[in-house]
């Protein structure tokens, strides 16, 4: 009989396992943007100020960077169907806090551990990477990543819907149910692997420096990331507050249509995991970037126009999904034995960016409108391009 080492060495992804891995990552992830659109019902309702408001998202963006390092890593040293249903377990429990909340200071808490125990997605990316051949990696990460920007993209539209005819607490509840059964699918086929490396998990913990220290390739990536998910955060965070406001006037509804059109942008992962298959990456790295920076351009002088945000929104999602796969790709192609580590830390640098976004969002809105929104937006992927020129020239 096979041990689990040799089984997972020579286990080859299939087809339908991608399938699955890719629902479980859409899934998982939704966690992190339910609040998004809701914001301005949610704050009222736990008596939160419209000032503090945005701090709800950033919350859980903090409490997932903290799952990103203290969490993820452990995919490098435990076996690792049973440590990505635990965590998913762990999320569970925090969307039942998030539904039985009696005010604000309950409810932020609920928040944090949201995106602490969201983290098991960022298990699934590598774990699925892990039995990929080299020559379609770049794919394979690509279409498991598009269930992921899939799942961040509907679940902003799912959530208004929801909200609008059962309420906002209704939202998480569906989600703890939701991932209750995913757990048990997941317990229950997902390919065993058990990684060899052997060390302590302090260690492990004390290691991510080094590989931060000597992985170039890791900083850089993370960082122009940091600064196309900022902007994006910064958009999705602040459009549903223009969107309600006098000049558009929609409702819940109307702001999950406007979100369901951003998710066209999936479409441009698995397009730029095939690219850079082709060593296309540095190319596509800097047309992703500039994607970014005219959307919110667009988003600029087209603060009035319905049809020219929704573009936005579109160019906007593209340039980020792209520029995070070519990201992946980059990163897993170095040491298979620290992929964990590495995966960490490159989504923990850039949601460090993200949280950024998130955090002046409300101050932006209300010192300078969406003006000045857009224009701290735009400077977000021009700092990024900016530092990646440096590698190029």
């Amino acid at each position: 009989m096979k041990s689990s080492d040799q089984f997972a060495s020579s286990y080859i992804i299939t087809r339908k396992m991608v399938f699955l891995f890719a629902c479980a990552c859409g899934l998982i992830v939704g966690n992190l943007y339910y609040a998004q659109p809701l914001i301005s019902l949610i704050a009222p309702d736990i008596g939160l100020s419209d000032s503090w408001a945005s701090f709800i998202v950033t919350l859980t963006q903090i409490g997932y960077c903290f799952g990103l390092i203290l969490l993820v890593p452990l995919g490098d040293l435990l076996e690792n169907r049973g440590l990505v249903v635990i965590t998913l377990c762990g999320a569970v429990l925090a969307l039942f806090l998030a539904v039985i909340s009696p005010n604000a200071n309950w409810f932020l808490f609920a928040s944090l551990l949201i995106g602490f125990s969201s983290v098991s997605v960022q298990m699934l990316i590598p774990y699925a990477a892990h039995f990929a051949p080299e020559a379609i990696r770049g794919r394979i990460v690509g279409n498991v990543t598009s269930g992921l920007l899939l799942g961040i993209m509907l679940s902003r539209p799912a959530s208004s819907l929801i909200a609008h005819s059962f309420g906002w607490r209704a939202v998480f509840a569906i989600s703890c149910i939701v991932l209750t059964c995913l757990a048990l699918i997941l317990r229950f086929n997902l390919p065993i692997r058990r990684p060899q490396v052997r060390q302590h998990y302090f260690s492990l913990i004390i290691s991510l420096w080094s590989v931060l220290v000597e992985t170039p390739v890791l900083r850089r990536r993370a960082i122009y990331h940091a600064g196309l998910f900022a902007a994006f955060t910064l958009f999705w965070t602040t459009i549903p507050i223009l969107l309600l406001s006098p000049t558009f006037q929609l409702s819940q509804q109307g702001i999950a249509l406007f979100a369901l059109a951003g998710a066209l942008g999936v479409v441009a992962a698995p397009i730029a995991g095939r690219l850079a298959d082709k060593g296309l990456t540095k190319i596509t790295t800097a047309l992703a970037m500039c994607t970014v920076a005219i959307a919110f351009l667009l988003a600029q002088f087209g603060a009035d126009s319905l049809t020219l945000l929704v573009l936005a929104g579109i160019l906007l999602d593209m340039g980020v999904h792209c520029n995070l796969v070519l990201g992946q790709r980059a990163i897993y192609a170095l040491k298979p034995e620290i992929r964990s580590r590495l995966n960490a830390l490159y989504m923990t640098i850039f949601f460090a960016g993200g949280a950024v976004g998130s955090a002046v969002a409300s101050v932006a809105y209300s010192s300078g409108g969406w003006t000045m929104v857009a224009w701290i937006g735009f400077s977000f992927p021009c700092i990024a391009l900016l530092f990646f020129l440096t590698e190029i020239i």
